[in-house]
């Protein structure tokens, strides 16, 4: 399935902010996929899955109730047709709809969400209005709990933090299950199965015979310091860059750079001081088509 090309459209306001806080220094002594920043350079993605991870919704501890509440939503939703209806709007011919939030109101009934909105195809913003599956499966679970929506839009590494002080109700993030941000949410039933994936320059060959996980992972493990690696800072990529007991992440020698956006990390690809980058593969695929679009 393709992403959308609307997708692009919403990548405009970060491309711009990129545009003037990407970094002017060159990394000249890189070996193959790196090279000179050019208004014409391109990326792409290594089409080989480097994770296998469920995405999950984060509910408050405290909220036992409405952990059962989302398990049974999520149930309903895939037995129904729902979901399968909502990931058409973003990864089918359907088309995206928009999803308004409310103002934080204690004296309102509100199911209050955490997300980090710059995580294609699952949450973005466009305007004043939220886009995305993760947005649209908000909206429905609202609806269906008789509330009023509120989207919270933080850094991704605060999400959970948030759910954990009590501040939100849910994190709807991409968020891949992981033992340790359960010290701050009940994690809900699986809903979406996800993975990490490599973008590197186009005219970049040594992954070309790669066929598995493995075979990349032993050409990114041969690499020095003097080769960079970006990711989104709190996301599963940087637990595969920085080595991660739970995950079995062996450190990657190579110097690792934290980005707030995967579409940061990729425009810095693209003008020259990133080697490689990795992210989840939905919005590698939708950051890279937007990105490729605008050169």
């Amino acid at each position: 399935m393709k992403l959308k090309k609307l997708l692009a459209i919403s990548m405009s306001a970060v491309l711009a902010m990129t545009a003037l806080t990407a970094c002017g220094s060159k990394d000249d002594s890189s070996e193959a996929g790196s090279g000179s920043a050019s208004s014409k350079k391109t990326a792409k993605v290594i089409e080989i899955d480097l994770t296998d991870e469920q995405y999950a919704f984060g509910v408050d501890k405290e909220q036992p109730e409405l952990l059962t509440q989302v398990n049974d939503f999520i149930k309903s939703m895939n037995e129904d047709g729902t979901f399968e209806e909502i990931c058409n709007h973003y990864f089918g011919d359907g088309e995206p709809v928009a999803v308004e939030s409310a103002t934080l109101d204690a004296n309102k009934d509100q199911l209050v969400v955490a997300t980090n909105a710059a995580f294609e195809a699952f949450e973005y913003t466009n305007g004043e209005n939220y886009y995305g599956v993760d947005m649209e499966i908000a909206k429905a679970l609202a609806d269906k709990l008789g509330k009023e929506l509120v989207i919270q839009n933080m850094d991704f590494d605060a999400v959970c933090l948030s759910v954990g002080q009590h501040k939100c109700d849910i994190a709807m993030a991409g968020l891949t299950i992981k033992p340790d941000r359960e010290e701050y949410v009940s994690f809900s039933d699986s809903y979406y199965k996800a993975s990490q994936k490599l973008i590197v320059t186009s005219d970049n060959t040594e992954f070309d015979d790669c066929k598995t996980a493995d075979d990349v992972n032993k050409i990114l493990q041969a690499k020095g310091s003097d080769m960079k690696i970006g990711f989104q800072t709190g996301t599963t990529g940087q637990f595969y860059c920085e080595g991660d007991a739970d995950w079995g992440f062996t450190k990657l020698a190579m110097t690792s750079t934290g980005y707030k956006n995967g579409s940061l990390a990729v425009q810095d690809l693209l003008n020259g001081n990133l080697n490689y980058v990795i992210i989840d593969a939905a919005p590698a695929a939708s950051i890279t088509a937007a990105l490729n679009a605008m050169q």
